[in-house]
């Protein structure tokens, strides 16, 4: 088996003849979280779509383990191995219960199995007292931990997440953080997390990418890019530093 979950060369993405996103060559390791951090404007999202395949390359290539992404459609099996979650919450209007029951379903599982995952994820993600209520009336950061409590039930290879705790509060960020090491530990979750929150990518990821105009300027372990930076332009940038 690969020891990397995505690998990138030569990938390019060009919007209305101009390049986005640059990246001569990546790989993303397997079980781990990598963290995406770099400004506004710095390609962060593109790269999560053109990961997810929701966008395909301008040129270049992405595999996904040994699967060429943009080739052809992906199949079925290698969409389920695939799961985003975004900044804003997307959440059915049926009960918290049958939200996370949903890709369950879907998956022809049979009704106790999906009770005793329900009612697992229902305790890990802090929810257990709101089963009945709709989701979508639930606050955000409770509407948040329903999305990516639906993502990681079915059990996916990859979390891909984009910035899923801009503007929560600090329990539920801290809430949402335990549940991602939750995932990556005890499902084998490989999770790369689009974040603003340098805070947040120190805290939670094992590597970090600092990506700048479209280009990768670092690609360490989060401990090293944090402590010793190896580009004056990172150590800039995590200093809270005006880079452009």
């Amino acid at each position: 088996m690969v020891q990397y979950i995505f690998k990138a060369e030569n990938l390019k993405k060009d919007y209305a003849g101009k390049t986005v996103l640059d990246i001569e060559k990546m790989e993303i390791e397997r079980e781990k979280i990598t963290a995406v951090i770099g400004p506004s404007g710095a390609g962060k999202s593109t790269l999560l779509h053109l990961l997810n395949g929701i966008e395909a390359p301008s040129s270049g290539g992405i595999w996904f383990e040994d699967f060429k992404i943009g080739e052809k459609r992906l199949s079925l099996d290698i969409r389920r191995s695939m799961v985003m979650v975004f900044q804003k919450p997307l959440v059915f209007t049926t009960t918290v219960y049958e939200n996370l029951a949903y890709g369950l379903k879907l998956r022809g599982m049979k009704k106790e199995q999906i009770k005793q995952k329900v009612e697992e994820m229902l305790d890990i993600t802090g929810l257990k007292d709101k089963k009945h209520q709709k989701a979508n009336t639930l606050s955000g950061g409770e509407a948040q931990r329903v999305a990516i409590g639906r993502a990681m039930i079915v059990r996916p290879k990859v979390l891909l997440l984009d910035e899923p705790t801009a503007n929560l509060d600090p329990a539920n960020i801290s809430i949402i953080e335990e549940l991602v090491k939750f995932g990556k530990k005890n499902y084998g979750l490989s999770v790369i997390i689009v974040t603003h929150n340098m805070f947040q990518a120190k805290r939670l990821s094992d590597n970090t990418i600092f990506i700048l105009n479209g280009k990768i300027v670092e690609y360490e372990t989060t401990a090293n890019l944090f402590n010793c930076p190896k580009n004056e332009t990172t150590g800039a940038f995590i200093n809270g530093k005006m880079i452009y």
